[in-house]
């Protein structure tokens, strides 16, 4: 009978002195000298947690996010399923995660952020390079972000080279033109470092594809999932928003711009755009609908 571990080996395995097996795989006495508190209140801890939690999932989303793009280029649809699905998962605990700190007022905050600032300087995590690598990924490529990072040269390059690459959804369409659907050249050679602009092309594809609920179930079992990410993304940026709302109102933060005026206009970036706009046109909608003269092509 086929063993499901190799016995032998774990007894060769020598544990570190001063460690457990889990302990020495977990790291977990690294990981738990990493919350280093700055102020006396006694919820920074749980601020500190919560966005080194942020960071963890983040840099997860990304590894997934890059081995789906790896997957399509391999033209392996059901594992690039797989692993959008565990975006999804990891999204949701990103999104609990808000609850560590729903308990905050402008009180706590501001205890905790004026010695963060005095200690370390004025920053926000949505100029950290880990999310900023996984809104490239996602297709949102702002250049103008790239300036925060000159303090960090290796992180600068390893987002110089995230913006010039495709993202996900770039090699979705790639995927499309190589089962023979109609994406435009110019979309397939576009300079990668620009914003993605939509185009009635890939949205018509889009409309092929959802053309009924029976026909190209895998290509809409992605559909679905991507809207998923997307939503699951502009979701985690409601509460961003309205956890600023709740903590420091409409005063000046974020390079000395208000906080809601800079987090607000983001809510409108949504990823795979033509995804979403295809869907005013998908379906039969019922007889006497009002709007089914309007958008009918």
């Amino acid at each position: 009978m086929n063993k499901i571990l190799d016995t032998a080996s774990l007894e060769s395995t020598v544990t570190p002195a001063g460690q457990t097996p889990y302990s020495a795989w977990m790291q977990t006495d690294v990981l738990h000298s990493l919350q280093t508190p700055v102020s006396e209140h006694p919820g920074e801890h749980a601020w500190i947690a919560h966005v080194q939690v942020s960071e963890l999932y983040w840099m997860l989303i990304v590894k997934e996010l890059q081995t789906a793009q790896r997957q399509l280029r391999a033209n392996d649809l059901t594992l690039t399923y797989r692993t959008l699905l565990r975006v999804v998962a990891h999204q949701e605990v990103l999104d609990a995660n808000w609850r560590s700190i729903d308990w905050m007022t402008p009180n706590d905050l501001m205890a905790i952020l004026s010695k963060a600032a005095a200690t370390y300087g004025q920053d926000t995590a949505l100029q950290g390079w880990t999310y900023r690598h996984m809104v490239y990924l996602l297709g949102i490529k702002q250049a103008e972000h790239l300036q925060h990072f000159t303090p960090q040269p290796q992180r600068l390059a390893q987002l110089q080279q995230a913006l010039a690459e495709p993202s996900l959804y770039d090699d979705l369409l790639a995927y499309f033109s190589r089962i023979g659907m109609e994406v435009p050249k110019a979309t397939l050679e576009r300079d990668f470092t620009a914003l993605y602009v939509p185009s009635e092309a890939i949205e018509k594809i889009w409309r092929d594809i959802y053309a009924g609920p029976d026909i190209n179930i895998q290509l809409q079992q992605i559909g679905e999932t991507l809207a998923d990410i997307a939503e699951g993304f502009s979701q985690w940026k409601y509460r961003h928003l309205m956890a600023t709302r709740r903590t420091f109102g409409a005063r000046p933060a974020y390079f000395g711009t208000e906080g809601l005026a800079w987090l607000a206009p983001t809510l409108d970036e949504i990823p795979f755009p033509e995804l979403w706009s295809a869907r005013t046109f998908i379906g039969n909608p019922p007889t006497g609908c009002p709007h089914m003269a309007r958008h009918k092509n």
